[in-house]
């Protein structure tokens, strides 16, 4: 859905009449901040995502290991 400039026009206008010309950039400044501390939050996320997934592949990695030389241990 595309947005034609007649649309964005009455959107500015709303705003202004909504919120008035002094708070605008008082609203654009917390929008901002707000972008900025969910992308942050996001990135923070995917890390310790990431990080948990590799502990987890190397946990399943030294089970397999214990559970081969068990293995072995057993049938020697």
């Amino acid at each position: 859905m595309k947005l034609g400039f007649f649309e964005i026009l009455l959107i500015v206008i709303f705003i202004l009449l909504v919120f008035g010309a002094k708070r605008i950039p008082e609203l654009a400044k917390a929008l901002g901040r707000a972008s900025y501390e969910f992308k942050k939050a996001k990135e923070d996320l995917r890390a310790e995502s990431e990080g948990l997934l590799e502990e987890a592949e190397k946990n399943a990695a030294a089970e397999d290991k214990k559970a081969a030389a068990d293995n072995t241990d057993t049938t020697a």
